[in-house]
């Protein structure tokens, strides 16, 4: 007789963009549960999640790759539990190709895909030696199509999920789950330098929560499972133009 799976009641997860949006809302999720929390961001305070004794914040900028092995190295010695990692730093930027600097095609490529194949690079040999472990990625609808002025943003989520799928094979056999949840439109500060944004009405934008949750199902899969990809979008897509504020 088979004996039902439970889902192992702490894990011990790195979140990358821990202090805002997304990452935030999975942070919460993750410690309300009663698991353990590396996080990660540009700027990052304890006190943001109320001195929760199994919260741990890192400062670090992910952009700068030159600094990012030394970091992510520091924080794997003195954190040897980790089975799990959850990517969700990035930025979007949007225009014609013509309207891009060579700078800003790089810092977007490295910010969006690079850091996140150094993420994983630095806790993965040790996440092999484990029975069971995850790498999340929060993605983009903007990697299953690409979109007029979106050139530079879609290719850095194509490249991610591409990664993801090819990191999925490669790891399989040594107990490594690799997902990747593409999110539409989510109610999150991603929009708030950007010249357009999602509707007013709820059913224009996914919930932070909602992805937070999705993050949740796949840490719940048992061994046996992987849960390869998400795909999330708003009911009715809806883009609205804005004048950004000077």
């Amino acid at each position: 007789m088979n004996t039902p799976y439970s889902p192992t009641p702490s894990r011990c997860v790195v979140v990358t963009g821990a202090s805002s949006g997304i990452g935030h809302a999975i942070c919460s999720e993750l410690l309300s549960l009663g698991h353990e929390v590396i996080g990660i961001a540009r700027n990052l305070e304890k006190e943001l999640f109320n001195n929760k004794q199994n919260f741990f914040p890192y400062a670090v900028d992910l952009s700068n790759l030159d600094d990012l092995p030394k970091q992510l190295g520091l924080i794997n010695q003195q954190h040897q539990s980790i089975d799990t990692i959850v990517c969700c730093a990035g930025r979007g930027q949007f225009g014609g190709l013509e309207e891009f600097s060579y700078d800003q095609i790089r810092s977007l490529v490295d910010l969006n895909f690079v850091s996140q194949a150094y993420i994983s690079k630095a806790f993965l040999p040790a996440m092999k030696t484990l029975e069971h472990s995850n790498i999340i990625f929060i993605g983009s609808e903007a990697a299953l199509s690409g979109n007029r002025k979106g050139a530079i943003y879609c290719a850095t989520k194509f490249a991610l999920r591409g990664f993801a799928q090819s990191l999925r094979d490669e790891c399989s056999q040594r107990g490594v789950h690799v997902s990747i949840i593409n999110p539409g439109s989510t109610k999150t500060p991603f929009f708030d330098n950007l010249n357009f944004s999602h509707g007013p009405e709820s059913c224009h934008y996914i919930e932070t929560k909602e992805i937070a949750d999705a993050v949740v199902l796949i840490l719940n899969m048992r061994p046996g499972t992987v849960v390869e990809e998400i795909n999330l979008s708003p009911l009715k897509r809806v883009i609205k133009s804005k004048s950004l504020k000077k």
